[in-house]
C-alpha cells in the first residue's frame, strides 16, 4: 500500500544526527515490530495497518521557519510505503534441543567409560594381588591374563558381538615390536605386585612421564617445552620419597615397576611410529595386541616357571584358600582384559589429554583403595611422596598439551 501526507504537520527546522542521516539517504525503514507509524499531529498524518509497514522512500522534505508557513505548502511531504510480509519461522529450537541431548548423551557416556575403566581396574588390582599372595608365580598369572582377553575377543568375533578386524600381513608385522614391548611391561609390573605392594608398585609407575620424556629426547631427538621438564620434577622427587620411605621395600619389586615403565614407554612410540595409518583400532587393536603378546609370552613362561612348579604351587593355593581361589585366577584374568577393553575404547572418544587425566585419577583410586583393603601401613612421608608425585603426572599431562 502507499499514503501520501499532504500536510506540513510543522517539521522542525533542525534536525538530530539521525534525523539528519535519514534526509540525506531518502531513504527509511521502520522497526520489523512496529504496529503504526505516529506523525506529528497534523491532518491525514497517522496511518494503521495490521501488519508492520516499511517506508520506502521520502522526498519533498523542505526547511519551515514558522508552523503557520505550512499552509502555503500543501504536499510538503511525501511517503511511500509497503506492507511487510510474514517472515517465515525457522525450526531453531527443534536442532537445539537435538545438539543439547546429542552433547548430553557424549558427556553421559564418557563418564561410564571412565567410572567403568577405574572399577574394572581397582577389581583387577585386588584380585591379582590376592592370587599373588597365594600363588606367587607372576610368569603364568600374566599368561593367563592374556589368555582370557584372547579368548573372550575370539568369542565376541565368532557371535558377531564384535566386528571381526581385517587385517594383513602388515599389519601384524608392524604390531610386532608392539606386543614385545607390552609383554615386557605386563609381566614386569605383574613381578613388581608379587614382592611390592598395590599401592608402592602403583607410585613406582606413575613415573612413567619422566621415562617417556628420557627416550623421546635421547632416541627420538624430541624437545619439549620448558614447563614439561619442570614437571618432571615433582614426579622423580615424588617417586624418590615414596620409595626410601616404604616401610616394605623390596628391589625387585622396585625394578619391576621401573622396567614396565620404560617397556610401556617404547610400546608407545612403537605403537605410534608402526601403527600410524592402520584401520585396525580400539577395541580390536587390543585384542589383536594380547594375542601376539601371549604367543610370545608362553614359551617364556613355561621356560622360567614350568608346569610341574606351577602344580605344586597351585596345590599349595587350592588347601590354603579354598575352592574361592579358582575364582580368584578368573576374576584378576577376565577382569585385567576388560580394564584395558574399556581404556582403548574410552582413548577413541575423548582426547589424549582427557585420557592422561583420567589415568592419572584412576591410579589415585587404586592406591587408596589398596592400602584399605589390604591395610598396608604407610607413613606420613611416603603419603606426601605419592601425593607429589601424582600431582606430577597431572602437571605433565597439562603441560604437554
Amino acid at each position: 500500500m502507499a499514503f501520501t501526507a499532504g500536510k506540513s504537520c510543522g517539521l522542525p527546522t533542525t534536525f538530530d544526527p539521525l534525523q539528519q542521516k535519514i534526509l540525506n539517504s531518502k531513504t527509511y525503514v521502520s522497526s520489523f515490530f512496529s504496529k503504526k507509524i505516529a506523525m506529528p499531529k497534523c491532518d491525514n498524518a497517522n496511518i494503521q495497518s495490521k501488519k508492520p509497514l516499511y517506508i520506502s522512500a521520502v522526498s519533498g522534505f523542505g526547511h519551515v521557519n514558522e508552523p503557520n508557513q505550512s499552509k502555503s505548502r500543501d504536499h510538503l511531504v511525501q511517503c511511500n510505503a509497503y506492507e511487510a510480509s510474514r517472515p517465515q519461522s525457522i525450526p531453531i529450537n527443534i536442532e537445539f534441543e537435538k545438539e543439547t541431548k546429542a552433547a548430553a548423551a557424549q558427556k553421559f557416556k564418557i563418564g561410564l567409560y571412565f567410572a567403568t575403566w577405574w572399577a574394572l581396574n581397582v577389581v583387577f588390582n585386588i584380585y591379582n594381588k590376592k592370587v599373588l599372595n597365594a600363588f606367587p608365580f607372576p610368569w603364568l598369572t600374566s599368561t593367563l591374563s592374556l589368555a582370557a582377553g584372547s579368548l573372550i575377543m575370539l568369542v565376541s568375533w565368532a557371535t558377531r558381538i564384535a566386528e571381526t578386524p581385517k587385517t594383513d600381513i602388515d599389519f601384524w608385522k608392524a604390531l610386532f615390536p608392539v606386543a614385545v614391548a607390552h609383554t615386557i611391561g605386563h609381566v614386569a609390573a605383574t613381578v613388581s605386585m608379587s614382592k611390592a605392594a598395590v599401592s608402592f608398585t602403583h607410585i613406582i609407575k606413575s613415573g612413567e612421564p619422566a621415562f617417556s620424556v628420557l627416550v623421546s629426547s635421547l632416541l627420538l631427538g624430541e624437545t619439549f617445552p620448558l614447563p614439561v621438564y619442570l614437571s618432571l620434577l615433582p614426579i622423580i622427587g615424588g617417586c624418590a620419597l615414596a620409595a626410601v620411605t616404604e616401610l616394605n621395600f623390596n628391589l625387585i619389586g622396585f625394578m619391576g615397576a621401573m622396567i614396565s615403565n620404560l617397556a610401556f614407554v617404547f610400546r608407545n612410540i612403537f605403537s605410534k611410529k608402526g601403527m600410524k595409518g592402520k584401520s585396525v583400532g580400539g577395541m580390536n587393536y587390543y585384542a589383536c595386541l594380547s594375542m601376539m603378546s601371549l604367543l610370545i609370552l608362553t614359551p617364556f613362561a613355561i621356560a622360567v616357571e614350568g608346569p610341574q612348579v606351577w602344580a605344586i604351587g597351585w596345590q599349595n593355593a587350592v588347601s590354603q584358600i579354598g575352592p574361592n581361589f579358582v575364582w580368584w585366577v578368573v576374576a584378576q584374568s577376565v577382569f585385567y582384559h576388560l580394564y584395558n577393553q574399556v581404556s582403548y575404547m574410552s582413548l577413541n572418544e575423548i582426547s589424549p589429554l582427557t585420557f592422561s587425566i583420567g589415568n592419572t585419577m584412576k591410579r589415585i583410586s587404586v592406591i587408596v583403595s589398596s592400602i584399605i583393603i589390604f591395610q598396608n601401613p604407610i607413613q606420613p612421608l611416603n603419603a606426601l611422596g605419592a601425593a607429589i608425585a601424582i600431582f606430577g603426572t597431572f602437571l605433565y599431562s597439562q603441560a604437554k598439551q
